[in-house]
């Protein structure tokens, strides 16, 4: 078996699909524009990193050439708010650096891409459950790389073999998650409190949101790439964990921390904003075509990320 790359290896995601490799025996070249990062300090000397650019042409198809690799995991992106403050850069990262993977991989005959999308693909048209064939009219310039990058995988499917996979995630909690969207407040809440801080929810007790925990957002890479590709019926799948809302999270917190110092101050801008992301996509086609089933329910996911944090709490200083 070749090796696996994982591009954005040393962020979020990418450092816990390295970490699920490694335990599964397999080997990872992180591609990343940082040569190290926090996250990855505990495994840097089981993976090889190679620095380098997405928009870069060269650097990629070398990183791919160079190194046996035989499945793609395609996680580099820029992320709101860099996204709107600077479109013409989340084009070149996001749209150009998928184009640059996918003929990577079909240059040199990558056996498998597999491409991290989001619900943020969809804008406020859609049902509250989201169908995986919804259409698709994302509000923001995030969500239009996200379309336009799975559009040309699938082209690249159809056109020229490679094969292309990808998942969208809705949002995803666990430790190492650094970012201030909308959906923020639920691995806050989970985070501060585990590092012995107050937190106050800016949103109301029942604002509901469906979420992933961190650990099955990266097990449906591995389990999708090892799919049938005959039993696929689509090439890219809708996903979803759970759904809590803001005192369900709080309450689980509450019984690992019994003395967690949480409360809300409730905010109608950000309410709003998280009310108008979808309720929870409708993840029917993965559960049936590849067998997609999380492994956590809220409260084992809440479990997992406080025991994660206490046991790299470095990371947090």
């Amino acid at each position: 078996m070749g090796k696996n790359l994982i591009t954005g290896g040393h962020g979020f995601l990418g450092y816990y699909l390295a970490e699920l490799l490694l335990g599964e025996g397999e080997e990872v070249v992180l591609f990343d524009v940082v040569s190290e990062s926090r996250f990855t300090e505990g495994i840097k000397d089981r993976v090889k990193t190679v620095r380098g650019d997405l928009r870069n042409w060269v650097q990629v198809l070398d990183v791919v050439k160079d190194n046996d690799i035989s499945c793609i995991f395609h996680a580099g992106a820029l992320l709101p708010p860099v996204t709107e403050q600077s479109p013409a850069a989340a084009y070149a990262v996001n749209v150009t650096g998928t184009f640059n993977v996918l003929e990577a991989a079909r240059l040199f005959g990558v056996d498998s891409v597999i491409y991290l999308s989001t619900l943020a693909t969809f804008g406020r048209d859609v049902p509250r459950i989201v169908p995986n064939d919804a259409p698709q009219h994302p509000p923001n310039m995030y969500g239009v790389t996200k379309v336009c990058s799975e559009r040309l995988g699938e082209y690249y499917y159809t056109r020229f073999g490679v094969n292309f996979r990808g998942v969208r995630f809705p949002p995803i909690i666990g430790m190492g998650r650094f970012d201030k969207a909308q959906s923020a407040y639920n691995y806050l809440a989970i985070q501060e409190t585990a590092l012995g801080r107050p937190y106050t929810v800016y949103v109301d007790t029942s604002t509901t949101i469906a979420l992933l925990y961190v650990k099955d957002a990266v097990w449906s890479l591995v389990d999708l790439r090892n799919a049938e590709d005959r039993k696929l019926t689509r090439r890219v799948y809708n996903l979803y964990g759970f759904s809590a809302t803001a005192q369900e999270l709080v309450d689980s917190v509450g019984r690992c921390i019994p003395e967690a110092q949480i409360d809300f101050k409730p905010d109608q801008e950000m309410i709003t904003l998280v009310e108008n992301l979808p309720q929870r996509l409708d993840d029917t086609l993965a559960r049936e075509d590849w067998g997609w089933s999380t492994r956590y329910s809220l409260d084992q996911a809440v479990e997992d990320f406080i025991g994660e944090i206490r046991a790299h709490r470095a990371i947090y200083e």
